[in-house]
């Protein structure tokens, strides 16, 4: 390695080239994985939503006392989920509907700001990115960005979620359940009630909420059904999600692969003449072609090694101090080139394990080739 340190420092460079992007994207997706499954343990234990004509529909406030009553149920909350656009550009934002009181014991020390006021008041707590795009700050009015019978309102911010909160925040606006519902003109309605049940009693509180039929009562449009989302159905749905882009990422990074190998045979294969002047004046003072192959492979194991290190902590530095600069919008659809928030990112052990392996697979290739030929020259021809 020190005898040429330029065709190294080229292979070595090569190699990272070629895992970085690939150490990074399924250090995204881990962590992606991981931050979605603790927020579902932290939620709520089952989700209550209405079923008509087999899709998602509204749940009418009345079936909050029947999911109450029914035995093992702790708590129900209800809660409002749809999509906005906000700011001359409709930048799309999710905007969440709770009663300010659940919120009151935890949201504080996770907030700049303050938590909205009760009844519909018009205060919203916005994410981190959300803000940042929009210009706004705590104190920032926002015109009427919804439209119904009842009139619009300016809305004001009264706080914005830390950058370090999880990714989820960062296109969040959070504000009491009574604006909510106003912003989307549907009182007496919650997208979906969280329950709370005792650990024991989940499975009977779930095949009680099933057997509940009709939620509240019939509107114009006839009854609404419900149906019962437990955490570990939740949960499952989160590995499908998450291989679908590992996949992507693993088809696109095949591709690169595809490129590299021929550069990384060229590169170790350069310097061929000099290559076969070493290995002919070590087999002229009695090294066998074997010892002149493990030499090589040896060469071969410290430029991987090296390799695969350095790749690691550039993808460590990459996607910690710099954010992922740049591949966070690409694996991330909506997160800018810059994001204002943490992406989350875990170095799992398998993946760092496979980059090193490619590594070696990479180098050793293209070395013990262009070895192997140097030693199957005859000596005496080399030399002279």
């Amino acid at each position: 390695m020190l005898l040429h340190p330029l065709r190294s420092g080229v292979t070595v460079a090569c190699v990272v080239a070629v895992l970085l992007p690939y150490v990074a994207g399924l250090s995204i997706a881990h962590g992606l994985r991981e931050q979605a499954r603790d927020a579902l343990r932290l939620g709520p234990d089952l989700l209550v939503e209405g079923v008509r004509m087999g899709r998602p529909a509204p749940v009418p406030l009345d079936a909050v006392a029947a999911v109450k009553a029914i035995p093992g149920v702790r708590d129900v909350v209800p809660r409002i989920v749809g999509e906005i656009r906000l700011g001359r550009d409709d930048v799309p934002a999710v905007l969440v509907g709770l009663p300010v009181d659940r919120w009151a014991a935890s949201g504080t020390t996770l907030l700049e700001g303050r938590l909205p006021a009760a009844g519909p008041s018009n205060e919203l707590v916005v994410g981190a990115a959300l803000a940042r795009r929009l210009a706004l700050t705590v104190g920032a009015r926002i015109p009427p960005f919804y439209r119904n019978d009842a009139g619009e309102r300016v809305s004001t911010v009264v706080g914005i979620f830390r950058s370090d909160l999880p990714l989820w925040s960062g296109s969040l606006v959070l504000t009491s359940f009574e604006t909510a519902a106003e912003v989307f003109a549907q009182r007496g309605l919650a997208s979906g009630l969280l329950v709370t049940v005792d650990p024991a009693q989940r499975h009977d509180a779930r095949r009680a909420i099933a057997r509940l039929g009709r939620l509240g009562t019939d509107d114009a449009h006839g009854p609404v059904f419900a149906r019962a989302i437990s955490r570990e159905d939740a949960e499952a749905l989160v590995p499908s999600q998450v291989l679908h882009r590992e996949g992507v990422l693993t088809l696109h990074w095949l591709l690169v692969f595809a490129v590299g190998l021929p550069l990384v045979l060229v590169t170790t294969g350069a310097g061929l003449a000099e290559r076969r002047r070493e290995t002919a004046l070590l087999k002229a003072v009695g090294w066998g072609t074997d010892d002149v192959l493990l030499r090589a492979l040896f060469e071969s194991v410290m430029l991987s090694v090296a390799a695969a290190a350095l790749a690691i902590l550039l993808a460590a530095l990459w996607l910690g101090p710099l954010r992922a600069a740049g591949v966070g919008a690409v694996f991330l659809p909506g997160v800018y080139a810059h994001p204002v928030v943490d992406v989350p990112y875990r170095l799992a052990p398998v993946p760092l394990l496979l980059a090193s392996l490619l590594a070696f697979v990479l180098v050793t290739v293209g070395s013990l080739a262009s070895t192997w030929r140097a030693a199957a020259a005859p000596p005496a021809e080399v030399l002279r």
